[in-house]
């Protein structure tokens, strides 16, 4: 079994299956992008196991509280794997994390984001290692996310050669 893999069931995660979109939406897009040694990662959101988003939905310092955003972080890492084992065949094919956009939907005032996507980059690490799992990364606050949802990442990841 990859190493990769082996961390995810000794952790005892589970990459969901592709998102199942609300009804009537269109996502006319490729959620992984492959050009060359390059992986362009599209915006993934928290889902969970069957592949529809996870709760709680809304904005973070309102609806949702800093931990539940931290999770949400951590879920659309999970997202954006599963996204990359299905293009890649082999998640241990990743030479390096490039970059990371995090999203956050965030009430007015709120400016925790840096924490919430810390949910994501603390998985990353913690499966591919500090060293290939290091990323440059922004977390911004966002005034409207997709379908309402707490949490948005997209990023870039190189391949081995």
């Amino acid at each position: 079994m990859p190493q990769i893999e082996e961390r995810l069931v000794a952790l005892g995660l589970t990459l969901p299956p592709p998102i199942t979109p609300p009804q009537n939406v269109a996502l006319p897009f490729q959620f992984v992008r492959v050009v060359g040694r390059r992986v362009m990662i599209s915006g993934h959101a928290p889902q969970t196991t069957d592949g529809s988003l996870a709760r709680p939905l809304g904005k973070l310092g309102r609806e949702v509280s800093l931990a539940q955003g931290y999770l949400a972080a951590r879920l659309t890492g999970l997202s954006i794997l599963g996204s990359l084992r299905r293009a890649l065949g082999d998640l241990d094919r990743i030479e390096a994390w490039v970059r990371v956009f995090g999203m956050v939907n965030s009430a007015p005032g709120f400016t925790q984001q840096p924490s919430v996507i810390n949910g994501f980059s603390d998985l990353i690490i913690e499966l591919f290692g500090a060293e290939l799992g290091a990323h440059s990364r922004s977390a911004v606050g966002m005034a409207e996310l997709p379908f309402n949802i707490p949490v948005e990442i997209e990023g870039e990841v190189l391949l081995r050669e």
